[in-house]
């Protein structure tokens, strides 16, 4: 069951006036993500200020949120001695059965969740419907209560959680950032219609386009040989899996779920079985299944066979709908950060330690690739659009609102009853005094660590100069050093310290930025101004995030998303020089020998939950910020140097689906077993390729304005496996969204074509009736009915060709990325057909389902397989 958006704060609220220091508990379940830690940074500041008890535990993948359903969320069921209680996923479980992998609906068992109540906040889509629309305790069948949405809590009507809900039975409940109740009514519809429809076996007849209806009832005992009696166990009715039904006892069905299960896999639970239900009953699912009475003829019952048919067909055409959902592709919605901090603003609790987590949540999403055509290199078309980044134009809202916030929470310094005027375009370095703890909008410029790196540094290591100027080639570096000389800016004063440059320079630094940068393809390198001088309007549009410590530090939001990022991968004990060996980063996953079997190793959780714990500690503490600076310079030289070297050397292949690159020879191979630090590595290759395709093509991008695919594979010796991330070819700012507002616009016309023809229709039909008053008073013959036709046939016509109808453009969007689906990064629905297709030995286990590892032995079939599957929507 969901949330809306607007009763965000229900549920907490309830949890408030409940609990008090001696209940047991609230368990988070977080994610090894920055967002994830924003977001339980803000969560747990709420708790505390509330004294609710709480618990955190940080969760690596799918193996591990199971093993802590097992260890900590099942214990806490009354049936199984625990006081119930409440669990919230950040980050984790939006997109597989959670109720499954917790524990808290057991096969075979009625009594399910046992008062035991799951939050979920994921940004991860798409959504696992059967946490969406299902997810609680029905409630006891009786006559009168017999379907799925009779037997729903009170509270809920299809899925949704109104105002007259009562928390306390337990249940999962997902946190809507809007997307569900706008996006997911045809989705909706088919999960409940699917939920209530009895089993029939489906041998996978064609049933073709319309009902047979010439068997004969002769056939009726034939098919009624088929039915399932009341001591007959029906067959299991789920998409893909092929389990034994021999436990089925007519409770609510449940799956056995594997670490690689996906959403793709899930079906609807069903309601307890309510007995034996005869086709000719069964007809009530669909809506033509008996026709109208007449006078002449008595009402035709329809063969048994007839029934079934129909019954199958309707059930095929909503697995179908639900099939298409999951089949669509990964994407990002609205980050949980943000969610998590509207909870607060619902609350009234805002403050700059909650809003500070947030922007830095929403910017580590942009940092890693997350948006809304998945993890993608962010496509930069030439044509206009209405917004570019991330998120598109639901990034540009989220970044507009949290401006809104600084300047509400941080008002400008006012001196001698006038307000000092705000920053003018100088990058902030120091605070304002030693008790500035304010934050400030910045003129952000797309360089790395610009404060605590020198301008050559901060330039060279920045991936968007890194693809425009490819300064991976020795041309590149000529370039760049071209641009600093056009500015005016020696080598010898770029090298030095950002904060030790001269002055003049820092403050000159900006206005030549924007006089050169159009010369080089940097259109977009820093925030533009209007020919007045002001940013649009004082909106400050691209405009990024910086907070002070005092005088121990100024920071801006995307330096510290890079540390956090880095502390997370790497762990503040990496040796500073980028010439070094790198520390050994094993794998959050067990590893797998030649039989397929895990290996007995020791647990890896001894890396990465300090590591954890030190990313989490730095989002408070400004030292261990500061500490981990090193860290982040040594992950992204080492980034630098390795694609550097990748293309350099040409070493990315060219498959039919999409570009793939090995790294297993660099001296920094063992930072990119980690998943996060592998992702960075390939949207820096993947962008920079990008510019690459955009000057071999003239500008223009392949596939319909989507860039190339990416897959790397890092080589991990010490297990014998490769860690393989697949990055999407992106679908242009923020698809998802524009799907919504085009669909929203197509409406909306065609609302306003429906009153326009009804309004001719309407005046039509005054001038016909017109022309019967004047054809009775003159007595007129009927031949002048045929003009008056021709009249009305001319009108209708012309009514026709100004509203564009008849030439299909109320069927067919012209604009390719208006299409649901379209750019999105398929690589997890990709690697699940080569598992099923293959032998290859594959472990997903990441909740991020384009990340997979593969043996060694294997990889190369593995491609192969894959690079005859379609990876981007």
């Amino acid at each position: 069951m969901y949330l809306p958006r607007s009763l965000i704060s229900k549920l907490y609220v309830h949890l408030q006036n409940t609990r008090h220091p001696l209940s047991p508990p609230v368990l988070i379940l977080v994610a090894l993500e920055p967002d994830a830690l924003c977001a339980c940074r803000i969560l747990t500041r709420l708790f505390k200020h509330d004294y609710i008890p709480h618990k955190i535990q940080p969760v690596a993948g799918y193996a591990d949120l199971e093993r802590v359903g097992r260890e900590l969320v099942a214990p806490m069921m009354e049936k199984r001695g625990g006081a119930g209680g409440v669990v919230v996923c950040l980050g984790v479980g939006g997109m597989v059965d959670l109720g499954s992998v917790l524990g808290l609906e057991p096969e075979g068992e009625e009594n399910t969740f046992s008062k035991v109540e799951v939050w979920l906040v994921d940004s991860h889509r798409p959504w696992n419907l059967s946490n969406v629309f299902g997810g609680f305790p029905l409630e006891p069948q009786t006559d009168d209560a017999s379907t799925y949405a009779s037997r729903s809590p009170a509270g809920v009507k299809g899925g949704c959680i109104d105002r007259a809900y009562h928390p306390g039975k337990g249940g999962i409940v997902v946190f809507d950032d809007g997307d569900i109740e706008e996006e997911l009514g045809k989705e909706r519809d088919a999960y409940l219609a699917l939920v209530d429809m009895p089993d029939i076996e489906d041998d996978g007849e064609d049933l073709g386009d319309s009902d047979d209806d010439a068997y004969s009832d002769n056939d009726d005992a034939g098919v009624a040989a088929s039915l399932p009696r009341p001591s007959q166990k029906r067959k299991s009715w789920d998409l893909y899996d092929a389990e034994d039904d021999s436990e089925d006892d007519g409770r609510p069905r449940q799956r056995r779920r594997s670490n690689s299960s996906t959403p793709i896999t899930d079906s609807p639970r069903r309601p307890a079985q309510r007995g034996l239900i005869s086709l000719r009953d069964e007809a009530i699912f669909s809506s033509d299944a008996l026709e109208p009475p007449t006078a002449a003829q008595p009402p035709k019952v329809p063969s048994a066979r007839t029934l079934r048919r129909r019954l199958l067909r309707l059930r095929r055409e909503n697995e179908s709908v639900l099939r298409d959902y999951y089949q669509l592709g990964a994407s990002y919605s609205e980050p949980i950060s943000s969610m998590m901090y509207s909870l607060a603003s619902e609350l009234g609790r805002e403050d700059n330690d909650l809003l500070w987590w947030a922007i830095v949540g929403v910017t580590s999403m942009e940092l890693y690739g997350r948006s809304s055509a998945g993890i993608a290199v962010p496509v930069r078309s030439s044509e206009p659009r209405p917004a570019s980044g991330w998120l598109g134009l639901r990034g540009a809202r989220i970044r507009q609102l949290l401006r809104d916030e600084v300047r509400r929470l941080n008002p400008p310094e006012v001196a001698n009853g006038r307000a000092l005027p705000e920053n003018t375009g100088i990058i902030p370095t120091t605070a304002r005094s030693p008790e500035d703890t304010s934050i400030r909008l910045s003129p952000e410029p797309k360089f790395l660590l610009i404060r605590h790196w020198s301008l050559y540094d901060s330039m060279l290591h920045s991936p968007y100069l890194f693809s425009r100027l490819k300064t991976w080639s020795e041309t590149g570096l000529k370039r760049l050093h071209k641009l600093l000389a056009k500015m005016g800016v020696s080598l010898v004063q770029c090298k030095q310290s950002y904060t030790h440059m001269d002055m003049m320079l820092k403050r000159e630094l900006r206005t030549k930025l924007l006089k050169y940068a159009s010369l080089y393809n940097l259109d977009e390198l820093v925030p533009t101004m209007d020919t007045d001088g002001k940013d649009r309007g004082g909106a400050k549009d691209g405009w990024g995030f910086v907070r002070s410590w005092g005088w121990r530090a100024t920071l801006s939001a995307q330096d510290v998303g890079v540390v956090i990022g880095a502390l997370l991968e790497v762990g503040k004990n990496a040796p500073t020089s980028p010439d070094g060996p790198g520390p050994v980063t094993p794998s959050q996953q067990q590893p797998i020998n030649l039989d397929g079997d895990p290996q007995q190793h020791e647990s890896p959780s001894d890396e990465w939950l300090p590591r954890f714990w030190e990313a989490y500690d730095a989002l408070e503490d400004i030292e261990s910020l500061k500490a981990g600076l090193p860290t982040a310079q040594f992950l992204h030289k080492a980034i630098f140097t390795t694609g550097t070297t990748l293309l350099k050397k040409k070493q990315i292949s060219h498959l039919r689906a999409f570009r793939m690159c090995v790294v297993k020879d660099s001296p920094h191979s063992a930072l990119f077993n980690h998943p996060g630090a592998l992702t960075k590595l390939a949207l820096w290759i993947g962008e920079a390729l990008a510019e690459q395709e955009k000057d071999a093509t003239g500008g223009k991008l392949a596939q319909g304005g989507r860039g190339t695919p990416l897959v790397v594979a890092s080589l991990d010796e010490k297990r014998g496996v490769y860690v393989v991330v697949g990055t999407g070819g992106g679908g242009g700012p923020d698809t998802a969204f524009l799907n919504r507002e085009a669909a929203k616009k197509k409406a909306k016309e065609k609302e306003q074509r429906e009153e326009r023809r009804r309004a001719r229709e309407k005046i039509r039909e005054e001038k016909r009736a017109a022309r019967r008053e004047r054809k009775a008073e003159r007595g007129d013959a009927d031949d002048d009915e045929g003009e008056e036709e021709e009249e009305d046939d001319e009108e209708e016509s012309s009514d026709e060709s100004e509203d564009g109808e008849g030439d299909g453009s109320d069927d067919e969007d012209d604009d390719e990325a208006h299409e649901r689906g379209f750019g999105l990064n398929r690589f997890g629905t990709a690697f699940q057909e080569v598992v099923a297709e293959t032998n290859a030995r594959v472990r997903i286990d990441s909740f991020e389902h384009c990340v997979v590892e593969v043996k060694k032995e294997d990889l190369g079939g593995f491609l192969e397989s894959l690079s005859m599957k379609a990876v981007v929507g």
